[in-house]
């Protein structure tokens, strides 16, 4: 399944399970399944937010855009990330008011059930999302199945509360219920956010990869004396790479152009969509450092 369509998924199943998240919360008046539909309706809105700029990210590079649009998936993470937040200070506001005029729970167990048919829902497009955004290098789809991951979670824990509150008859843990809910989802969409400001810094790619990427470097250079200077950073789904190569000074354009297209190749076979940029020096620019290519 492409991006696309896996974007334009989560928008049915968001709705799917706001239908039935609002349907357990008219059945019962519960705060903490207020709170959970509340969480459900930023599913929604983040979904579509993940559809507009997954389609935006893959248009090509044009002049106004040379480098092209892969970073306007971490704009959808960082709008995702900033709703969770909002949807949690609405969820305190409702928690507050249900723990200052506690009320019982009409038809409890019925709107658990329907409560936790959403959530199977939820775990297994979570599931899906994640995934396939590894999988396809797409930070807004990752981002949007993590969210899930946390809607499962704080599904779970609203069933738990409510549970206890049916065994005990202490009908304010349904409000310091949804007021933990709140919490989870704060913390969540607040790392959501720092890692999205992250790609939008142009960060690098992590320790790994970065190995992986000097390894495969040195073991294709050969005929070149070093690679050093060498610079990373992500945009979505492409991997920026750029890198000065030293090389001897007899050695003819025509040979550098066939080492540079050597390595080229092999970073693209690492990584699928890499953007590989290659400085070419003569051998009096040698630093002995950086990627040192055995003779």
């Amino acid at each position: 399944m492409t991006t696309l369509k896996l974007a334009i998924g989560s928008i049915f199943v968001g709705f799917a399970v706001l239908g039935l998240k609002a349907v357990a919360y008219w059945m019962t008046g519960s705060v903490a399944l207020l709170s959970d539909a509340l969480e459900s309706t930023v599913n929604v809105a983040t979904a579509f937010a993940a559809l507009i700029a997954i389609r935006i990210a893959a248009k090509p590079a044009d002049a106004d855009h040379p480098y092209g649009h892969h970073k306007a998936e971490f704009f959808s993470a960082v709008i995702e990330g900033v709703m969770i937040i909002v949807a949690a200070l609405l969820i305190f506001r409702e928690a507050y008011q249900g723990v200052i005029e506690p009320m019982t729970i009409d038809a409890p167990v019925e709107g658990l059930v329907v409560n936790m048919l959403a959530t199977g829902i939820n775990g297994v497009w979570a599931w899906v999302l994640i995934t396939r955004g590894l999988t396809q290098k797409s930070p807004a789809l990752v981002a949007d199945g993590k969210h899930l991951v946390t809607d499962v979670l704080s599904s779970v824990g609203v069933a738990t509360g409510l549970v206890l509150a049916i065994v005990t008859g202490w009908w304010i843990l349904d409000p310091l219920m949804a007021a933990l809910v709140a919490v989870n989802i704060l913390w969540s969409g607040s790392k959501i956010v720092k890692e999205s400001v992250g790609g939008l810094m142009d960060e690098a790619v992590s320790e790994q990869t970065l190995a992986d990427i000097r390894k495969t470097i040195a073991s294709e250079a050969g005929g070149a004396m070093e690679a050093h200077d060498l610079r990373t950073r992500h945009a979505g789904v492409a991997t920026f790479i750029d890198f000065h190569l030293v090389v001897p000074g007899e050695t003819t354009v025509f040979q550098a152009h066939e080492i540079c297209d050597r390595i080229e190749k092999a970073l693209k076979e690492l990584l699928d969509d890499a953007k590989v940029t290659i400085h070419v020096e003569p051998e009096h620019k040698l630093k002995k450092a950086g990627v040192i290519v055995p003779d």
